[in-house]
């Protein structure tokens, strides 16, 4: 096995901050990671699991081991006339595997275009984006449990999926790694384009039927006029969640923002845009030094260069206490911060 000591994780982490690992291991198989798991520093060590870093806020150096989950893989698990189930490595780019699906034609996860990050991530916290979450096409995962070293398998109800939220950022965080998921895709797809500026996008093109690479392309445009792209300025996409209000509550805040970006949900409850009141409050485009808010998405935060992660999340809870002032509105990250 090689295990490299003194790491530093700066390009295992899409907001590119220069913190080190005491230990660092990358697994490219389930027999790497059954391996890894009988060696004395595995045993003996504090874990920390990375993959596509792309959700993360790493803040100071790691007093560990820190494994970097790559294990790759797409195969077809079953299909039939109407449906095709992927069986897919949790090392997987998860937009790699939305550009095969999607030249395939198979249709569930266009609307999870360039969503950063990898496929065994993906479940941990139910991405989304455009009216989609992955959990309208989730059917399974297998996850290696540290503690007894078995594989076990979890259904979509076992994984307690909820808005950016699943057992494994709660009950089961930290207990756990990934090895693949199951997704069930389409092969008769039909397309969802009623959220966001879909509609938009696909008008200026004169697209009138579109097919799911057309929504594909359309939300892929979308999202790189809007977000930095990692590999240019250090970012993890959205850092901060949608939160989600009562009706009475929206109403109070009308009478002073009767311009609040909101969407309707069940049970009289609202999604409030958060970009939204981060940019109403101010923090659009503010820079600090070497990080700072985006000047064109407030979801994001971002590190210009050798910023600190410490600093970065300084700034989050800085905005966090201030749009509760502003609004009694409590946001919460939707990164995670080690």
């Amino acid at each position: 096995m090689n295990i490299l000591r003194n790491q530093s994780l700066k390009s295992h982490n899409t907001f590119g901050i220069d913190v080190k690992a005491d230990f660092f291991y990358e697994v490219n198989s389930l027999l790497e990671l059954i391996e890894i798991s009988s060696s004395t520093i595995f045993k003996s060590e504090d874990l920390f699991i990375i993959s596509g870093g792309s959700n993360i806020l790493l803040t100071k150096n790691f007093k560990g081991l820190v494994i970097k989950n790559n294990i790759k893989g797409i195969e077809i698990f079953s299909q039939d006339e109407n449906y095709v189930d992927l069986k897919v490595g949790a090392g997987e780019n998860w937009h790699d595997l939305v550009m095969f699906s999607v030249e395939k034609n198979w249709g569930g996860i266009e609307n999870l275009s360039l969503i950063p990050g990898n496929a065994g991530t993906a479940p941990m916290q139910n991405i989304g984006a455009y009216g989609v979450e992955l959990k309208d096409t989730f059917i399974s995962l297998e996850a290696f449990e540290i503690a007894t070293g078995k594989i076990k398998c979890f259904t979509n109800a076992d994984c307690c999926f909820g808005y950016r939220e699943s057992i494994f950022k709660n009950s089961h965080k930290g207990k756990y790694i990934i090895t693949s998921i199951i997704i069930r895709l389409s092969k008769k797809p039909t397309v969802n384009i009623d959220y966001g500026d879909i509609k938009n996008e696909l008008n200026k093109l004169t697209i009138k039927s579109p097919s799911i690479k057309d929504v594909s392309n359309a939300i892929i445009k979308i999202r790189k006029s809007k977000l930095p792209d990692p590999n240019e300025i250090g970012n993890s996409g959205s850092f901060f969640k949608n939160p989600i209000i009562s009706k009475s509550k929206l109403e109070t805040i009308q009478k002073k923002y009767p311009d609040i970006v909101k969407y309707p949900l069940k049970n009289d409850d609202f999604k409030i845009a958060a970009g939204w009141l981060i940019e109403k409050a101010g923090w659009k485009g503010k820079r600090f030094n070497n990080y700072g808010v985006h000047n064109k998405q407030a979801l994001v935060l971002v590190n210009y260069g050798n910023a600190k992660g410490s600093e970065i999340n300084k700034l989050s809870e800085l905005i966090i206490k201030d749009i509760y002032k502003k609004f009694d509105i409590l946001l919460e990250k939707e990164v995670n911060v080690l």
